[in-house]
């Protein structure tokens, strides 16, 4: 059974930083391009960052470039996002999918139930 489940969501200040992790079971982890995929209340799915299955080439959307880290460790069969100077409008739900970018990620069907990053003082 696939399975692709995420943690490190949780309530921080703006300007804060969050480490969330996501861990594969079920099928191959190390050859799939992996995203990670958010959706805010009320609206749709956003793309945030794709990174090869080999990690030699990463994607951020542009409203995280430069404040969120994309990383993956095929040995562990996990995939990680560093956020840092986060803002009000990182609050959503943050899943990871296979996939490199926003076509492909949010039409994925290996994916997991998401991990909650609310940013509010």
């Amino acid at each position: 059974e696939v399975q692709l489940v995420e943690s490190g969501g949780g309530l921080v200040q703006p300007g804060g930083s969050l480490r969330l992790s996501c861990v594969a079971s079920g099928f191959t982890f190390g050859i799939y391009d992996m995203s990670w995929v958010r959706q805010a209340p009320g609206k749709g799915s956003e793309w945030v960052s794709g990174i090869q299955s080999d990690g030699r080439r990463i994607f951020y959307a542009s409203s995280v470039k430069g404040r969120f880290t994309i990383s993956r460790d095929n040995a562990k069969k996990a995939l990680y996002l560093q956020m840092n100077s986060l803002k009000p409008e990182d609050t959503a739900v943050y899943y990871c999918a296979t996939g490199l970018n926003a076509r492909d990620a949010i039409r994925s069907t290996r994916r997991g139930q998401g991990t909650q990053v609310t940013v509010s003082s």
